[in-house]
């Protein structure tokens, strides 16, 4: 697999891909993200950013897996108060989810690897993926534990001498370190405003909408991201999901 310069699935030609089956490549990553406000200061992609560097990163760390292109638009109805959001109801995600883990099965994946980067996905992930694993010959490994993404990140921001946490996390301290380790120029820095803080219901804040909590969308002060806590961050999330990935796939 080394002749291949990328291991995004989008940037190869159908040849390329072939011989990347052909030389061993059995794992396909596909995150889940969306299109939604994340405050003032961020891009409404920043999910599916968030997303094409984990899934990127990830397959360049187990060395046989390629980046499936990111899952976008997802489940952002309690954003829908923020023009630009875009969301698509759950049963439509789940079919989508369910076409690309069919289309891989198809090609010859051996595993399909699912991983929410948008609060609003995990439970449509997590209640698809038994049914698609009922119906393909490919192992499907699901990342939708969203209490132990978030630790992740917050931990990230630790390992980066950042003592700052919050338990529902949206267009904070960690998720503009995240933007500004992918590409700095992508942070609208001079609009970079704090929302509230304390201890939210994720539930809540899903059945009755961002609004109801902040007016600008944030939750927490982003003011203290860092590019090298976001780097942080990156690094913690991929380390604890490859472990996860392999030893997954090591028990089949």
């Amino acid at each position: 697999m080394s002749s291949r310069r990328s291991v995004c699935l989008e940037e190869m030609v159908w040849p390329e891909v072939e011989t990347a089956l052909e030389d061993g490549a059995r794992t396909a990553i596909v995150a889940v993200g969306s299109i939604e406000q994340h405050g003032p200061h961020l891009p409404l992609n920043m999910d599916t950013l968030d997303g094409d560097e984990l899934s990127r990163r990830i397959a360049a760390e187990l060395g046989d897996a390629l980046a499936a292109p990111t899952i976008r638009p997802g489940c952002s109805g309690h954003h829908m108060e923020f023009p630009g959001t875009i969301t698509v109801p759950p049963e439509t995600l789940m079919d989508v989810i369910r076409s690309y883990c069919r289309s891989l099965d198809t090609h010859g994946f051996e595993y399909v690897v699912l991983v929410p980067t948008h609060g609003g996905n995990f439970g449509p992930v997590t209640t698809v993926a038994p049914d698609i694993a009922r119906e393909i010959d490919a192992t499907v490994i699901t990342l939708a534990d969203l209490d132990e993404h978030m630790a992740l990140l917050n931990e990230g921001l630790s390992e980066a001498g950042i003592e700052y946490e919050q338990d529902v996390i949206h267009a904070g301290a960690a998720e503009t370190a995240m933007v500004l380790a992918i590409d700095e120029g992508l942070v609208r820095t001079a609009d970079i405003e704090p929302g509230p803080e304390g201890d939210f219901s994720a539930a809540r804040l899903l059945s009755e909408g961002f609004a109801s909590i902040t007016e600008n969308g944030v939750l927490g002060d982003p003011s203290a991201a860092t590019a090298e806590a976001g780097e942080a961050i990156f690094q913690n999330v991929v380390e604890t999901y490859v472990e996860y990935i392999e030893a997954e796939r090591d028990a089949v």
